[in-house]
């Protein structure tokens, strides 16, 4: 009985240890997350309108002006863009954008994942180290693994400008980034962007002709064209990033909190149990001396 006394006390002190440090953790992904969530909160809008604008002026250029960024061909050589953590303690964060990556692949690139076309991009060594394993017939980039470690502007549009030389030089057909879109410190939502081509607007039911818009560029369609697209997309894929960042540490900090509040129920059990053992050990102690006193007298 002492034994196991000794094995439920060295638990407690192991359980609390190890609430100690996720409650660290948390408390660090926390103070992490208000400057990721102020990044992607104020990213967010402008990102947005910006493809809105995007989307607008190509599905209403109508052959007026060319750009290679529009245009759709057979996806022979598709690209899907993995941006996930570089560490895990996040829950099931990593995972659901894995699945979103590989449901799209298993959707839509199979044939081309089986000839060996497809091409993998991997940001974050989450990702690297899942596809590496699974997916070796496919070329895996693994120039942008840690990306996370400089999420500057001009850092992360290194990737974007790599994916659009690409797609304008017909080495990619089609890229999709798999990425994990912030809500809040609870809810992460994976999603699948088409990147290139650039969709175009659907024409509504009824509306055969559709409404041109009527923008005025100055200077010409194809000077303005030239920089602005380009300046639209590496903003966009910046938001990626910035999602997914804010994602993660809003993962793990959830996660930190659960594993605290676990630690603190498994503690309260342990003590219990602990108390019980320690009872009957007295309590057996007890009657041992009250039987050797009655055998004395006796």
């Amino acid at each position: 009985m002492g034994a196991n006394l000794k094995e439920v006390r060295e638990r407690i002190t192991s359980v609390k240890s190890t609430q100690q440090i996720t409650k660290a953790m948390k408390m660090v992904s926390a103070a992490k997350l208000r400057r990721a969530q102020q990044a992607i909160q104020q990213m967010r809008p402008y990102a947005n309108k910006l493809n809105e604008m995007l989307v607008n002026i190509l599905s209403n250029l109508e052959g007026d002006a060319s750009t290679s960024f529009g245009t759709e061909r057979e996806v022979k050589n598709p690209v899907v863009v993995v941006v996930t953590s570089s560490r895990g303690l996040c829950g099931a964060f990593n995972s659901n954008v894995i699945k979103g990556a590989v449901a799209k692949i298993n959707e839509s690139f199979d044939a081309q994942r089986k000839t060996g076309n497809l091409t993998i991009v991997c940001v974050g060594k989450k990702g690297y180290d899942y596809f590496k394993k699974r997916y070796e017939n496919c070329n895996i980039v693994t120039d942008y693994v840690e990306l996370f470690n400089d999420l500057s502007f001009d850092n992360v549009a290194q990737v974007s400008q790599m994916l659009m030389d690409g797609f304008k030089a017909e080495k990619y057909d089609a890229i999709y980034v798999a990425y994990g879109r912030f809500r809040n410190a609870a809810m992460q939502f994976p999603e699948v962007d088409q990147f290139l081509p650039v969709k175009k607007l659907e024409k509504k039911e009824g509306d055969k002709k559709g409404h041109k818009a009527d923008y005025i560029f100055e200077p010409s369609k194809e000077a303005l064209l030239e920089h602005l697209i380009p300046s639209i997309l590496q903003t966009q894929f910046q938001k990626y990033c910035l999602d997914t960042h804010a994602s993660e540490h809003g993962a793990r900090m959830t996660a930190m909190d659960k594993a605290t509040e676990n630690a603190e129920d498994l503690v309260k059990e342990l003590k219990i149990s602990y108390n019980k053992a320690r009872q009957e050990a007295i309590t057996r102690e007890l009657s041992e001396i009250v039987g050797g006193a009655a055998a004395l007298e006796g």
